[in-house]
């Protein structure tokens, strides 16, 4: 059995900043959303739509996800230890994936009983201007929180040379995708509430306003599906890019003691953090020293290239050829 070489001896370079700029995001998004839950709640109780009180749902199950993103980055961002050698990046996506289920049960849910009900029962409507100033003060509200967030997420989009889209698809920041996809959903949710609303006015009848609340739970279905896989698939275990892996597998055999990388492992534990894992056959003239400045040399070299490379393990093994002549199985 081969030894087992740890090449992160060295205090590991400090990750790019952006997790202040997330943390901001988050709490400008919680401030905006609990204050509008309050309005789109008394407007509501006021006017008697449904499609307001499901809107009010919406904003307070958006302010109970920002809290719970806050503590995600909070508790993330605390040093290794020696009862978490790894530390507890992984951490934040355990906080987002319960966001992403208080958007479920406490917007979509209420969202879709609610629109049923005044369907089924029908609504007395009162009067809807108090609503549509609430409405109107929310939308420049959720637009500025917005706003933010998409000022951040094309910042790293374009740190990382990646399209808005893209970057928003496959980054590992859940906080700030989370705020983007749920205040998206908050301003299309405000549309749907006033067309409810305007629709109701014109014609005397709630069913628009129970249409609107129905839609309005639809929308925030979606957003804690895509919220909830997304996390689940950073709690499973996530790789780096394939691009990235490819440099990482270029770095190495940079050496002129390493001869191939047998097995790469890659990790993401968080937005700007990643543990690299390796297997690889040096060469059979280099020393014991050597294959120990080669380990420093290339985690070095994969700081250097790639900041968030927090870990590097890099294991000795013999190559294929070898193992066959000692009679042992090299795929088992």
């Amino acid at each position: 059995m081969s030894e087992q070489v740890d090449s992160s001896r060295t205090e590991p370079p400090e990750p790019p900043e952006g997790g202040g700029e997330s943390t901001f995001t988050v709490i400008v998004a919680a401030v905006a959303n609990l204050g509008i839950a309050v309005a789109k709640a008394v407007a509501g109780v006021i006017s008697g739509s449904s499609a307001m009180l499901s809107e009010a749902a919406h904003s307070l199950a958006d302010t109970v996800t920002e809290l719970l993103l806050l503590t995600a980055l909070k508790r993330s961002e605390k040093p290794a230890d020696e009862e978490h050698p790894l530390g507890y990046g992984p951490e934040r996506y355990i906080w987002a994936m319960l966001a992403a289920v208080a958007t479920f049960v406490g917007g979509a849910v209420f969202s879709i009983y609610d629109g049923i009900h005044t369907l089924v029962a029908g609504e007395e409507l009162g009067d809807p201007l108090i609503s549509y100033i609430v409405l109107a003060v929310a939308f420049l509200l959720e637009g500025y929180s917005l706003r933010t967030g998409v000022k951040q997420a094309r910042g790293e989009a374009a740190r990382f040379g990646a399209s808005f889209g893209r970057y928003l698809r496959h980054t590992p920041d859940t906080a700030v995708k989370a705020v983007v996809l749920e205040d998206s959903a908050a301003l299309a949710g405000l549309v749907l509430a006033a067309g409810g609303l305007l629709g109701g006015q014109l014609t005397g009848s709630g069913v628009w306003d129970g249409v609107a609340s129905l839609c309005i739970g639809v929308l925030l279905l979606y957003v804690a599906w895509v919220l909830g896989r997304s996390n689940a698939q950073l709690l499973i275990g996530r790789p780096l890019p394939k691009p990235m892996r490819e440099e990482i597998r270029r770095v190495l055999l940079a050496s002129e003691h390493i001869e191939a990388v047998l097995e790469l492992t890659t990790l993401l534990q968080g937005p700007r953090e990643a543990l690299v894992a390796a297997k690889i056959d040096f060469r059979d003239a280099s020393t014991a020293a050597q294959i120990e400045w080669a380990c420093e040399q290339a985690e070095r070299r994969l700081r250097e290239r790639f900041p968030g490379v927090r870990r590097v393990y890099l294991d000795p093994t013999p190559g294929y050829s070898q193992q066959r002549a000692e009679g042992l199985n090299p795929w088992p």
